[in-house]
C-alpha cells in the first residue's frame, strides 16, 4: 500500500513537516511494509522554503541581509537544480521577527527581499519563486525596488530611505538603474489573496492592523500607496494597482508586478516545485491537513488544491484537520472522509499543546480504517 502524506501546517502546533513525520510514524507503527511519501505542503507563508527543501535536492543558501526594522539578520532561502530559487518574505522580513512592542508599519522595511533576489541573480539563477505570507510591511515594497535599484526622491529633493514612512512623502521616483537582470528572469509570486493594493479591501485596511497600523495609520499609509501606485504607473506604462494580489505583504505583491512577476497560487506553484502530482499518480490514498477546515478550504487553501488534484487523478483523498468547523457539505463532497484530531472535549489552547499525540492517534485510526477497506 502507497501513501502519500500532503498536510499543510498547524499553524501554532506544527509545521508541515512535523505534521506529516507524526503521520508516517502512526503509519509504520501499524504496517512497517507500507510505503509512505511525504510531500509537506505550504502555500508561501512561513516553512515555505523548510517544504522545499524536504521534498527536493534543493541546495540551502546562507545569506546576510537587511531585516524588517533595518537590522542586519542572518535568513536563508533555497536554490533548486534547474537554478530556481525559492524565497519567502517571512524569512526575511517576517512578523514574526519583530516583537509586538515595535510592530509600526512606520518603521519596516521590505529592503532585505531585494538584497536576497539579488543574491539569487548573483548565483545565476533563471527563475524566482518568492513566497507573500506573514511579511511586516506595509511599504508597497519600496524597500524590496531600491535594494534592486530604484531611486526614489522627497518632495525636498532629498533621496528617500526605504521604510514605511518614507512612502508617506513620495515625489519621483526613476527605474533607470533597476537591475537589468530582471528582465531575462521569471518571477512566479506565490500569493493566496486576492486583495488590490488600495482601498476598503487593499493593504493598509486589512492587513495594516496586525501589523501594528492605527487607524490614523491605515488612512495615511492607503493615501500614500495610492499616490506611489500612480507614480509607477506613469514610469512603468501600467497600473497594477488593482491587479488581484497586488495588496500581498502590504503591497509587496504589487512592486513585484512592476518588475514582471506573475501572481499564482501558491499550493500550486509548491507542488509544481516538489513535484506532487507525479508523487500522487503513484499512490493508493492521499492524506492532507490543516490546523482549521471550514468552507474556506476549498478556496485556494492547500488541502483545497490537493483534493482537486486527486479528484482529476481518481486517488482518494483524506483531510485530516486540527478543528472543523461551519457547513462541510462542500468538503465532504471532495474528501473521502473529514476529520478532526479532536477526540474528546478539549479547550482550543489544549487541542494546540496537544496537537503532536492527537494527530499521531487519529492517524493511526484512519490508517486502521484504510486498512480494513482495502482487505474486504
Amino acid at each position: 500500500m502507497h501513501i502519500l502524506l500532503a498536510p499543510d501546517s498547524f499553524k501554532g502546533s506544527l509545521t508541515s513537516l512535523e505534521a506529516a513525520t507524526i503521520m508516517k510514524q502512526a503509519i509504520l507503527s501499524i504496517d512497517n511494509e507500507a510505503t509512505v511519501t511525504l510531500k509537506p505542503m505550504a502555500d508561501g507563508g512561513e516553512g515555505t522554503v523548510d517544504v522545499i527543501l524536504a521534498s527536493t535536492t534543493g541546495q540551502k543558501i546562507n545569506v546576510t541581509c537587511t531585516g524588517p526594522l533595518g537590522e542586519t539578520i542572518h535568513t536563508y532561502y533555497a536554490i533548486l537544480q534547474d537554478h530556481t530559487a525559492i524565497i519567502e518574505i517571512a524569512n526575511i522580513a517576517g512578523l514574526v521577527q519583530v516583537p509586538k512592542p515595535k510592530r509600526n508599519p512606520e518603521n519596516t522595511t521590505s529592503f532585505g527581499l531585494g538584497e536576497v533576489i539579488k543574491d539569487a541573480l548573483d548565483r545565476g539563477c533563471s527563475s524566482l519563486i518568492i513566497g507573500l505570507g506573514g511579511s511586516a510591511t506595509n511599504d508597497g515594497g519600496l524597500g524590496c525596488l531600491q535594494a534592486l535599484g530604484m531611486k526614489a526622491w522627497k518632495q525636498d529633493g532629498s533621496q528617500a530611505d526605504v521604510f514605511g514612512k518614507d512612502l508617506l512623502d513620495i515625489d519621483h521616483i526613476s527605474f533607470a538603474d533597476i537591475d537589468p537582470r530582471l528582465e531575462e528572469v521569471t518571477i512566479h509570486v506565490a500569493c493566496d489573496v486576492d486583495n488590490p493594493l488600495i482601498g476598503q479591501q487593499g493593504a493598509s485596511s486589512i492587513y495594516g492592523p496586525q501589523k501594528g497600523a492605527t487607524e490614523q495609520q491605515v488612512t495615511l499609509f492607503d493615501e500614500a500607496l495610492a499616490a506611489y501606485a500612480s507614480l509607477l504607473a506613469v514610469n512603468r506604462g501600467k497600473d497594477f494597482s488593482n491587479n488581484r494580489g497586488s495588496g500581498a505583504a502590504g503591497g509587496l505583491g504589487f512592486a513585484l508586478l512592476t518588475i514582471g512577476a506573475r501572481l499564482t497560487s501558491g499550493a500550486a506553484l509548491i507542488a509544481e516545485a516538489t513535484q506532487l502530482h507525479q508523487a500522487m499518480k503513484q499512490a493508493d490514498f492521499i492524506i492532507t491537513g490543516e490546523g482549521q477546515s471550514d468552507e474556506q478550504t476549498l478556496s485556494g487553501k492547500a488541502p483545497g488544491y490537493i483534493v482537486e488534484l486527486a479528484n482529476t487523478l481518481h486517488v482518494p483523498a483524506l483531510l485530516i484537520s486540527g478543528a472543523l468547523s461551519g457547513d462541510l457539505t462542500a468538503l465532504r463532497k471532495q474528501f473521502h472522509g473529514c476529520f478532526s484530531i479532536v477526540n474528546r472535549p478539549l479547550s482550543v489552547e489544549e487541542s494546540m499543546e496537544q496537537a503532536q499525540r492527537l494527530l499521531y492517534d487519529q492517524t493511526i485510526n484512519i490508517f486502521q480504517l484504510i486498512r480494513a477497506i482495502i482487505k474486504n
